[in-house]
This record gives structure tokens, sequence and C-alpha cells, in this order.
């Protein structure tokens, strides 16, 4: 079904904040994927907390053209399909995992920032840990310095109850 110019504008409009608003956007090939079968990559990358959108390439061209994205207008043939998402890791990972599942996914490239990615380049994003799972990891590093620093100051308390419970019992012995 054709789209009207308003449509069109609403479409280049949304592709142009997509790759505004987010830190990374893959763009893959979704030749033979059935309906179910997006519409459940649709539901793991909303849950993981990125999104999925069929796109169309002249309009997807129009909307990238002079922005960062601009490197990767030559990926825009065939059935291609945006994936997003604002942690730069969310999206790759997504799809690198439903990829491995699903054989008729190809993934094409994308891009981070200023960065184009290929293949490769998304695989390997999708390899790193979440910006969640690094902020446990410093958090975690942060908290043990205190941890040391409390058993440090309540260890001599503990061995002064010691000495005293030992000087009780020969007392009472």
């Amino acid at each position: 079904m054709p789209m009207d110019r308003q449509k069109k504008t609403e479409m280049v409009d949304w592709i142009a904040g997509v790759f505004d608003a987010n830190e990374v956007v893959v763009v893959f090939e979704n030749g033979g994927l059935t309906v179910s079968e997006v519409s459940d990559l649709r539901n793991q990358m909303r849950e993981a907390g990125g999104g999925v959108k069929v796109v169309k390439n002249r309009l997807a061209k129009i909307a990238i053209e002079g922005k960062s994205g601009e490197k990767i207008s030559h990926l825009f043939t065939g059935p291609t399909v945006l994936a997003y998402s604002e942690d730069p890791v969310t999206a790759p990972k997504v799809l690198t995992k439903y990829a491995k599942e699903n054989d008729k996914l190809t993934i094409l490239g994308g891009v981070m920032g200023e960065t184009t990615l290929d293949q490769a380049g998304v695989k390997s994003l999708a390899s790193m840990p979440s910006r969640e799972e690094i902020l446990s990891s410093i958090a975690g590093m942060l908290m043990a310095p205190a941890g040391n620093i409390i058993s440090a100051i309540t260890a001599p308390a503990t061995q002064l109850a010691g000495v005293l419970e030992t000087l009780e019992e020969r007392e009472t012995a």
C-alpha cells in the first residue's frame, strides 16, 4: 500500500530521530522471516530495552543524509530492518542471539555514534558486557575497599573480645 506524502515525511523524521536518539543502530535483512518471527524478535528487543522497525530503503537513505549514519546507506537494499537501543550493547546482543537461532536473519552492519560497524563489529559489540553489568562490577569494586576497611576496624574489637572471653574463662576455671 503506497504511503502519502505526510506519512513519508513522518517516517523520515522518525528514522532520523532513531539515529539521533540511540547509541547504536543495526541494519539487518529479514528476508524469509515470518510475521510471528518478526513479532518474537520485536518482543525480545522491547524487553531488553531496544526496538525493531521495518523501514523503506529510500526513506531511510533520505533520513540519514548528512548524519553519521550516512556511511551505512549502502546497506539499505532489499528487505531491511533497523534494530536500535540506547545501550550500545543491547541491540547487537539480541540480534546476534536471534540470528544464531534463526538463519533467515542476516546482520548487515550498523553504526555506533560516528563509528561504522560491519557484521564482525556488531558481533564484537554483542560479546561485550551491557551497561548494567559494567555498573554492577564497578559498584562491586567500589564496595570491596569499604568492606575491607570495616573488617580492619572491627577486627581489633573482635580480637579484644576474644582475649577478654579467654581471661574470663580462666578466672572461672
